[in-house]
């Protein structure tokens, strides 16, 4: 009883675009993967003078333009002067116009973290007093909007189109062979290479839109596109479309002259494929690894490699999955039970490598187990393995019905061997019968020719007889296109009862739908870990909210820190006291000014002071500053960056002379 395979079709299409859809809904704009901890003036501040600068500390670094930091006025005015700048670490500041007015300004940025994600914000304090505001504090927003869609729909086909194309050709080089003369085998590959060359080109059209503007009508900028192709993400898509053009020789080969090797040769091309193949999908894989999660944060020397392996074993299972399933339901040829079972035992392989390498990236991208409930991604993560799991369970049960297939398959060639003997002795019975029959009809033609030639002897002519001769050859040519006809019909009528005996075979059917429910629990297995992606890691996030609810916690007008240290060189001159001053000891810039007095109290100038700022709960630091000398026993250092709230050791490096120094610290409360 053949089954219709059009509705299961359609049912897996439906799946994924129903499950795509709902993570693009809910989605929203972009996860961001860097996040502001620390501002200066903080968020809601009232500060008595204008500052001279707004500087805003990230998470992690990021990459910032000419309007990525701006500072409007209450009526809605720029009072920043352009670009921000880098001050260190991962601050960046930007400067404001001098004699500002008292009231409520607002301070909205947008800028590109490390592993190529749009992050935006936006935030009010005041000078003087609140004041009435035309400005909206909403963040503008990153990555959202039609373009910011349509960015995740290209992430969500060029991660499909990547696994289809690789597992498919690593399916047919690996463990089917005979399937590079399949069609619909060449179709699935060859659409896989379509959809990660259209998808790349649509990310790099899209890609400075959508981390800058947002607009739809930006997408064909050209100095826009020259400016992305200069960032890390643009170099990383420019280097898969030139991969992907060795790929298409590969493909070329793979369903050309590979196909028509036989021997010896095609041992020799099935290793060339083997090592240009492999080089091929690690470049692929390696152009997501070096713009993503792996390439920022912790490790990223060894996070990249782990990322490269992570992408190519997630191709080979469920790229020869998707292959195994088209070859089951539309391949004209029969898959063999050694080739599920060879792709049974490279999916094992791969599972074993997903779980390895998939245990590293959680501890990198979590690092506690709190993050598992508490964040974003530790949900979807717990998703993702819930989805592994249940594919691992539905991949025994394929592997059952390969065990079965296998046993009975001595029994199916026995069979078949009988059934080839019958056919063929009732192939040659036929034979000749229709040998015999036609020696009579001919012999009958022949005698009737001769009494019609003794009958009508006086009566013919010569143009008459060859007419007759023209006449009996066209009849012949009709016997033989009718007979060629007949073979046709023949050989469709037989393929078609094989396949109606092979698919009635209770345990290839169950191989197929078993195989069939693999492949839906991977489609959404595949957006689900498309959306882990885009979001931010739970380690980023947890320690963002930590340094955020650190520095809301703190007093808005922190007050200075006074700390008073003796110090003895041992040298000439060499005793005194060192006092620090840090205002307002608070995270995010600071101002510090360091007194150097003789233990009469009188200033003195000495060759050399630094200071340097430890957190040890937190393994921060130390953190040097190299103040500059303003007048005799004094030295200052502006925007001095504490980046998280806690108690810090201030540790004070005092030189008197080319041999003597000394360091000595105290512990302060800042933030």
């Amino acid at each position: 009883m053949p089954t219709t395979i059009a509705p299961r079709i359609r049912t897996l299409v439906l799946l994924f675009l129903a499950v795509t859809g709902a993570l693009l809904a809910g989605a929203g704009q972009a996860s961001a993967h860097a996040a502001l901890t620390g501002s200066d003036p903080a968020q809601g501040t009232v500060v008595e003078k204008a500052p001279a600068q707004v500087s805003l500390t990230f998470s992690e670094q990021v990459s910032t333009g000419v309007d990525s930091v701006r500072v409007l006025d209450p009526k809605g005015r720029r009072v920043d002067t352009g670009e921000p700048s880098a001050v260190g670490g991962t601050t960046h500041a930007v400067r404001l116009h001098s004699g500002l007015p008292d009231g409520t300004y607002t301070v909205t940025y947008q800028v590109v973290s490390a592993d190529s994600h749009p992050v935006a914000g936006a935030y009010t304090f005041s000078i003087g007093a609140p004041s009435a505001t035309s400005v909206s504090a909403t963040a503008r927003e990153a990555g959202g909007g039609v373009v910011g869609r349509l960015y995740g729909f290209g992430r969500y086909l060029s991660y499909a189109g990547f696994i289809v194309l690789t597992g498919g050709a690593a399916f047919v080089l690996g463990c089917w062979p005979g399937g590079a003369g399949v069609r619909a085998v060449q179709r699935l590959v060859v659409s896989g290479w379509l959809a990660l060359t259209s998808a790349t080109l649509l990310l790099l059209l899209l890609r400075g839109s959508y981390t800058g503007s947002g607009r739809i009508g930006d997408v064909f900028d050209l100095d826009l596109l020259g400016q992305v192709l200069q960032t890390k993400p643009g170099a990383a898509l420019v280097s898969r479309l030139l991969l992907l053009a060795a790929a298409a020789l590969f493909i070329a080969v793979l369903f050309g002259a590979y196909d028509k090797r036989e021997g010896e040769e095609k041992r020799d091309l099935t290793f060339g494929l083997a090592i240009g193949g492999t080089v091929v999908a690690a470049g692929l894989a390696a152009s997501w690894a070096m713009a993503e999660h792996a390439s920022t944060g912790l490790q990223p020397g060894i996070a990249m490699p782990v990322d490269v392996v992570h992408l190519l074993a997630v191709a080979g299972w469920l790229g020869g999955l998707c292959a195994l399933l088209v070859a089951l339901y539309r391949g004209d040829t029969p898959v063999e039970a050694s080739v599920v079972r060879r792709f049974s035992r490279v999916a094992f392989g791969s599972v074993v490598t997903l779980v390895t390498t998939g245990a590293y990236q959680s501890w990198r991208q979590l690092g506690s187990w709190s993050a598992f409930t508490e964040t974003r991604y530790g949900q979807l993560l717990l998703v993702k393995i819930g989805l592994v799991a249940l594919l691992v369970g539905v991949a025994w049960i394929s592997r059952r019905w390969t065990n079965r297939l296998g046993e009975t398959a001595g029994a199916g060639a026995a069979t078949t061997e009988t059934t080839a003997t019958e056919a063929a002795a009732t192939g040659t019975a036929t034979a000749k019968t229709a040998s015999v029959e036609t020696a009579s009809v001919e012999t009958a033609g022949a005698g009737a020719a001769g009494a019609a030639a003794k009958t009508g002897a006086g009566k013919a002519s010569g143009p008459a007889a060859g007419s007759g001769s023209g006449s009996a050859s066209g009849a012949g040519a009709d016997d033989a296109e009718r007979a060629v006809q007949l073979a046709r019909q023949r050989a469709a009528v037989d393929a078609t009862r094989q396949k109606r005996l092979r698919d009635a075979d209770p345990h290839r059917l169950g191989l197929r739908r078993s195989v069939l429910a693999e492949a839906g629990v991977a489609v959404v297995l595949l957006v689900v870990a498309t959306a882990l992606t885009s979001t931010e890691p739970g380690r980023t996030e947890q320690a963002a909210t930590a340094a955020t609810a650190a520095s809301s916690s703190s007093p808005a007008t922190s007050g200075a820190v006074t700390l008073d240290m003796s110090f003895d060189t041992g040298g000439t001159d060499g005793k005194g006291v060192v006092s620090v001053d840090i205002d307002p000891a608070r995270t995010g810039a600071n101002e510090m000014h360091v007194y150097v007095t003789r233990p009469n109290g009188r200033a003195f100038d000495v060759p050399e002071v630094k200071v340097a700022f430890t957190l040890e709960s937190k393994e921060i630091g130390p953190l040097p500053v190299t103040p500059d000398h303003i007048t005799t026993g004094h030295w200052s250092a502006n925007a001095v960056q504490i980046p998280m709230a806690g108690e810090w050791q201030v540790a004070v490096t005092v030189r008197t002379s080319d041999i003597d120094q000394v360091t000595v610290s105290k512990n302060a409360q800042i933030g």
